[in-house]
């Protein structure tokens, strides 16, 4: 990505916090939080490292998302670091996060602050301040007496350790509180976690009142400097906007309607913490109430295909009745928050959707450059490769929103033959059987992406006529990076974000193929097995290498030693016997 196409870019974004995302061929280079969005990525048009300008040059598209906060953008710039493990980040080594608090999945739960929760806990955060989350914690085992040992140590006591003594424990280890009272503190706990910051104020308040009354002035002060802490821990105390932790996954949904286009916003969050956003554009419906009917049809279409969450938050009730149903009977919460941490997740959903980043939305362009209704989602690319028609394969690789779908990849081994556009004829025609008999589980595409050019286009189409599948398809070969359609040869600038989408899937589909191929052709037995000190490893790097025995036998002995683990003895051998 040049300086010219990032700078318009940039122009398109909102001035909003959020977090920015590099991408080069569907994988992500780079992640970034910014303050300003419009200004931080502006600046990328002209790098001050050499790191970072290889990295720009690299991308070939720029994706972002708004959060209220610059708090927010910096731990989900964290986590989204963590999930995608991006080459041009800095990573930490010991792969460090922030601070969460955890209530343990235990019949007496217990409380502490940890980077790495349990498997079933209760967690809150992450959270930036890790002193302001200790003392919260502490001011939690003081008013309500939440155990802080381990299980071990619990279950092994027979009296009352020094944290009853000192009041951070009510002692459920040994009896001197009953698990009902008990149950009844740690809700208290999770009421204030969810962002009722009374539930620890007010026994503070009073606590503080009392010793001040006892003349206790250094204990009253203490507890005002806690008082402090706790009443600010929920408005700057640095808290990510999260979703609910007792929920294993949960997503959550915005929509926006603006004329005859929608777009639907997905925030997803897992145990807690929010790692990952996108953005999915429709087709705007008819009647009064669009956004219901927007969220109606997404839910089913999108989850299709996809595990579901444990639960969906959404900025409106649902009123498909069928859609509901099945939600319910797959055992998946459907909520419309009216306040509190899950309302502001579905604020900051609804911000996402109705931001404008439209100008890198390669799908609409691409149907519009196309002459095809409505807009381009989802694209499947198809390309072979074999060596000298031996090992012949076949790669369907699935990109949706501009993104790559890898559990919607498929592969196939084809007829052995040194022909492209038969090749190429028996993978699409394989593939619109499927779909035409419904014994393939994918959605059709809305476009096919063929690698080669205007024969292998023409070996795709027979094989959609054949089988009486009504998709179009269009070829883009490497040679001149024109797209080729039945209506003529488009010859786009090299910067429209229409031709980097058909590039990156292009390029996706050629290296699933090459990499089958390359496994396909090392399990071929050849005539290298029989030579002497040739095992399958080295059996490997020499195909890997050559491509072919044939180019193997005609390497010169220089080349040959350039290959590990082949020595003077090995060359000899294979000199020898090929």
């Amino acid at each position: 990505m040049d300086a010219s196409g990032v700078r318009e870019r940039a122009a398109d974004l909102p001035t909003d916090p959020g977090v920015y995302l590099f991408y080069a061929d569907a994988d992500v280079q780079y992640v970034g939080k910014a303050v300003d969005l419009r200004d931080r990525v502006r600046a990328y048009a002209d790098p001050r490292s050499d790191r970072i300008r290889r990295m720009v040059d690299r991308a070939d598209r720029i994706d972002v998302a708004v959060t209220d906060t610059e708090t927010q953008a910096l731990l989900l710039e964290a986590n989204l670091i963590k999930r995608h493990q991006p080459r041009y980040n800095v990573r930490l080594k010991d792969d460090k996060s922030y601070p969460l608090v955890q209530l343990t999945d235990h019949r007496i739960p217990r409380i502490e602050v940890t980077r790495d929760p349990d498997e079933g806990a209760t967690v809150f955060g992450p959270f930036t301040e890790k002193g302001s989350v200790e003392t919260v914690v502490k001011a939690i085992r003081e008013v309500y007496g939440l155990r802080g040992c381990s299980d071990h140590k619990y279950r092994g006591r027979d009296r009352p350790c020094l944290d009853y003594e000192m009041g951070l424990c009510s002692a459920p280890c040994t009896d001197e509180i009953d698990p009902a009272s008990y149950a009844e503190d740690v809700r208290a706990a999770v009421r204030f976690f969810e962002g009722e910051t009374g539930a620890l104020a007010d026994p503070l308040r009073r606590e503080m009142a009392a010793a001040a009354e006892a003349q206790s002035f250094e204990r009253a002060a203490n507890l005002r400097d806690r008082l402090d802490v706790v009443e600010s821990f929920h408005g700057s105390g640095g808290e990510a906007v999260t979703a609910p932790a007792d929920e294993r996954t949960v997503d959550v949904l915005g929509a926006a309607v603006e004329g005859d286009r929608a777009t639907v916003a997905r925030l997803h969050s897992e145990r807690g913490q929010l790692v990952d956003r996108s953005r999915h554009r429709l087709d705007a419906p008819e009647g009064e109430d669009r956004t219901a009917a927007l969220l109606a049809a997404f839910i089913p279409q999108y989850y299709a295909d996809r595990d579901l969450p444990d639960a969906v938050l959404l900025p409106e009730r649902l009123d498909d009745d069928e859609v509901r149903a099945w939600l319910d009977a797959a055992g998946v919460a459907l909520r419309v928050p009216g306040a509190g941490r899950e309302a502001k997740l579905v604020d900051l959903a609804l911000k996402n959707a109705r931001s404008r980043t439209g100008r890198d939305d390669g799908g609409a362009r691409l149907a519009d450059a196309l002459g095809l209704d409505g807009r381009v989602e989802r694209i499947e690319g198809f390309d072979v490769s074999h060596t000298g028609g031996r090992s012949a394969v076949g790669s369907d690789v699935c990109f949706v929103d501009g993104s790559a779908e890898k559990a919607a990849y498929r592969r196939k081994k084809l007829t052995d033959r040194n022909d492209d556009y038969a090749n190429m004829r028996e993978l699409v025609r394989w593939r619109a059987d499927r779909a035409v008999d419904g014994t393939d589980d994918r959605p059709d595409p809305d476009l096919l992406l063929i690698d080669g050019g205007e024969g292998q286009l023409a070996a795709a189409r027979d094989a959609l006529a054949e089988a009486g599948w009504d998709v179009p398809a269009v070829a883009l070969a490497k040679a001149d990076e024109r797209v080729i359609a039945p209506d003529g040869v488009h010859d786009w600038d090299a910067d429209a974000p229409h031709l980097h989408l058909c590039q990156r899937v292009r390029d996706e589909a050629h290296r699933f193929a090459v990499q089958y191929h390359g496994t396909v052709r090392d399990e071929v037995s050849t005539a290298l097995d029989e030579v002497p000190g040739v095992g399958p490893e080295t059996r490997r790097r020499l195909l890997r290498r050559f491509g072919s025995v044939e180019n193997v036998r005609a390497a010169s002995v220089a080349d040959l030693r350039d290959v590990e683990g082949v020595g003077e003895k090995t060359v000899e051998a294979l000199t020898r016997r090929l």
